[in-house]
């Protein structure tokens, strides 16, 4: 499916720097251009503000530290397509230049249409877009690939291309002489096969910036490999030029329903460390928006909890500090008498394991909260992978019966016993893994822990009904 190109009324929108890096495949070399490029203006004196398509924590983390900025996820499936371009109007203003990294290949999505794609994203947002290719013991069949692209779909403003693993000045200028004889888009960069000495860390979209002291040093090095091997000053030029496009200006504001809460604001606490640190900034917003106060601790560090109104507890690697989090035990223990005084708590994926009766890993068991009846392990391959569509069948405190979510899901537990009773999942998978038997979204009193992560602008009544509760037991 092909999206007009949809822009918000306003005619600052149309001048919005911004620049769009995609690849033919996932691993392409994308993240690594994405970062160094955003990096590489921050250090030349530009506001840069980042973005990434798809649903993301990793890339947006590093994405956000080269820039010095929140990076926002924009996402069509999660988030409808005017929200979308609102969301990165809205933000895309405040900065001299945005830089937009793509998700897999340029044209893959959930569906044939294409309404999920890199593609579609950078049409709906009247991107020029800049494609990496992997240009690995190949030469002029690189330019049928480019060809391609361009004839898949016209409508896509692919302005140039960096070429990624070249083996040598031989080869770069075979490759380029290719892609621009038949292709005509220029080619703006060539980046060698890197090395250790060159890229201390390659796996840069793979690991969460919070995870590694070596973060900025990974940043400077991908900033100096976009400066030395890439045309920065003509990719800027690109970003700042006209705008191939018909902006729609019949769109309507959007507008946000804020509940009007009587007394004070309720406070809600968000487990944010190493282990728990997979949150949409949007989400964190939309809380406060709906009339919350958020306050941050960690359950890593064993510091005590926040006196609190309510508890989101996000996504992460709690396998990854299980010992940490077992020994915390007045953190396990609190949190638990918590959730049976009625604390509302809402927790996805990692935040559902901690809450869950232990952990075991390579053969050791590790307490968790112990607030559901779940005991959870680790594989080697990925349990549930890609977006979700969930139908909420069964009582909560959160969502009507009805009510249908869209989020996504990733991880690598999985449930080893569950002892509680299926009737107390209120969700039903119609797209994804969940929890068992094809059913997520553990209930237990003011209690929901889902695998499935959603997006505040895609489901608003998410923060609404987190922030009803809390103030409720605010007033208790």
């Amino acid at each position: 499916m092909s999206h007009a190109p949809l822009l918000l009324s306003y005619p600052e929108t149309m001048v919005l720097p911004r620049i769009t890096i995609s690849g033919l495949r996932g691993g392409s070399g994308k993240t690594i251009l994405s970062v160094g490029l955003a990096a590489a203006f921050a250090k030349a004196g530009e506001t840069v503000i980042p973005f990434k398509k798809g649903p993301d924590y990793i890339d947006a983390g590093w994405l956000g530290l080269a820039a010095g900025r929140t990076c926002h996820n924009l996402d069509t499936f999660l988030v409808d397509p005017h929200t979308t371009v609102a969301s990165f109007a809205s933000h895309a203003k405040c900065g001299s230049i945005s830089v937009i990294e793509g998700n897999r290949g340029l044209f893959d999505s959930i569906d044939p249409e294409g309404s999920t794609s890199t593609a579609e994203l950078a049409k709906l947002l009247v991107s020029p877009l800049i494609l990496i290719v992997d240009c690995t013991k190949s030469t002029r069949t690189i330019a049928a690939l480019v060809m391609g692209c361009t004839h898949f779909d016209p409508d896509v403003d692919l302005r140039a291309v960096v070429l990624n693993n070249v083996a040598g000045p031989r080869h770069e200028s075979k490759v380029r002489k290719n892609i621009e004889k038949y292709t005509g888009i220029s080619v703006v960069g060539a980046i060698p096969k890197l090395t250790s000495e060159d890229f201390p860390e390659r796996h840069m979209g793979l690991i969460p910036t919070a995870e590694h002291e070596w973060a900025h040093d990974a940043i400077n090095a991908a900033g100096d490999i976009a400066s030395k091997y890439v045309d920065v000053a003509l990719v800027r030029d690109i970003a700042r030029s006209p705008l191939i496009g018909t902006p729609r200006t019949d769109q309507t504001p959007i507008t946000i329903s804020k509940p009007t809460l009587s007394g004070n604001r309720p406070v809600i606490g968000v487990a944010r460390d190493s282990a728990f640190q997979f949150y949409y900034p949007e989400n964190l917003q939309a809380l406060e928006d709906a009339g919350a106060d958020l306050v941050m601790f960690s359950l890593v560090s064993g510091e005590p909890l926040p006196k609190m109104d309510g508890l989101y507890l996000g996504g992460g690697f709690p396998e990854t500090h299980a010992k940490e989090l077992a020994a915390n035990t007045t953190a396990r223990d609190q949190i638990k008498a918590l959730a049976e005084a009625g604390l509302p708590i809402y927790a996805e994926c990692g935040g559902l394991m901690f809450l869950g009766k232990e952990l075991i890993l390579e053969g050791e068991h590790y307490p968790m909260a112990g607030v559901l009846p779940i005991v959870f392990g680790l594989c080697k391959k990925p349990q549930g992978h890609g977006y979700t569509l969930v139908d909420v069948s069964g009582a909560n405190p959160y969502y009507p019966a009805g009510f249908q979510l869209k989020g996504h899901e990733f991880h690598y537990s999985s449930v080893l016993e569950f002892n509680g009773d299926e009737s107390d999942l209120a969700f039903s998978m119609v797209r994804g893994k969940g929890l068992i038997n094809g059913k997520d979204g553990m209930t237990y009193k003011n209690v929901l822990a889902t695998y499935t992560h959603i997006h505040a602008l895609g489901t608003p009544q998410w923060a609404e009904g987190l922030v009803r509760l809390a103030a409720g037991y605010c007033h208790k």
